[in-house]
């Protein structure tokens, strides 16, 4: 495709997934958490991809969702924080899976101590959603426009105030 940069060897990120597998299974065993493996689609012409969801038991924590797609993962933290691992998989940005599987492993441990914050703000022109992540090695914003449905049920599940996720609950041995 014209302006579409290549992606020839997507093979190099199965160290990524590889290290996404370890640790959904390292956090599903150590935190109190439901599992939930299944095919989703991502949008509306996108085929299906493996998805696997770590629910804690405890609703002020956080969930995370790691997406399985053809060239790496998306991630999803909280309700928004959304975050693709590469960002591109083309062959000139050329991402070391090896760092983005650190990065993985930073933010989601920045997520199970507490440190995600997500609020609905609300502007002249509408509404939109703000998440913060803080925590060892990372401190990072991310921010989008949210639909008027959208903002009215978040802030009526409390997000209209800044919201930060509690940390995880361990499993006691």
């Amino acid at each position: 495709m014209d302006g579409i940069p290549d992606t020839t060897d997507t093979d190099r990120f199965a160290v990524l997934t590889e290290a996404a597998d370890t640790l959904l299974d390292d956090l599903s065993e150590r935190y109190l958490v439901e599992r939930r493996e299944t095919k989703e689609s991502l949008g509306l012409d996108e085929a299906l991809v493996r998805t696997v969801r770590l629910i804690p038991r405890m609703p002020t924590a956080a969930p995370m969702a790691v997406h399985f797609t053809d060239s790496g993962l998306r991630l999803r933290l909280g309700r928004w924080w959304e975050e693709s691992l590469p960002a591109c998989p083309c062959d000139t940005c050329d991402e070391d899976p090896k760092i983005l599987a650190e990065r993985l492993r930073v933010h989601t441990d920045a997520l199970i101590e507490g440190g995600l914050w997500e609020r609905v703000r609300r502007g002249l022109s509408g509404s939109w959603f703000e998440t913060r992540l803080i925590g060892a090695g990372v401190k990072t914003d991310q921010e989008g426009p949210l639909s008027a449905a959208g903002a009215r049920d978040a802030r009526r599940e409390g997000f209209a105030a800044p919201v930060q996720w509690a940390p995880w609950q361990v499993r006691s041995s």
